[in-house]
């Protein structure tokens, strides 16, 4: 599918997710103040990714689910996913992420 950039209606915030081919969001981004920031975040993902999973982090929430969040080389936090309930679950997200990213392209909804 392709990442998408919008605005929250609540606080005019810019964000990206991305989407796999199934319409499902796998990675969803931290609030952005301007929609060129929200643009560099997209850059930042297709460029964290070529490399394989190197820059994912897994975790674990307080009530067992686990999820992923990306890093940049700064180790500045670039989108996170959702909840998985397996951490096979969680790795198929990873690589579903990867490969998604690599289309790189973006859907203006602002």
């Amino acid at each position: 599918m392709a990442f998408e950039i919008y605005t929250s209606e609540k606080t005019g915030k810019y964000y990206f997710r991305l989407k796999a081919t199934n319409g499902q969001v796998i990675l969803q981004s931290e609030d952005y103040a301007s929609k060129a920031s929200a643009e560099n975040g997209v850059r930042s993902v297709i460029e964290n990714t070529k490399d394989g999973d190197g820059r994912f982090e897994r975790r674990e929430a307080s009530n067992g689910d686990v999820y992923f969040v990306l890093k940049a080389g700064n180790s500045q936090i670039i989108g996170q996913s959702e909840m998985y309930k397996s951490t096979a679950s969680m790795e198929n997200g990873i690589q579903s992420v990867i490969k998604n990213a690599q289309e790189g392209s973006i859907k203006d909804l602002t």
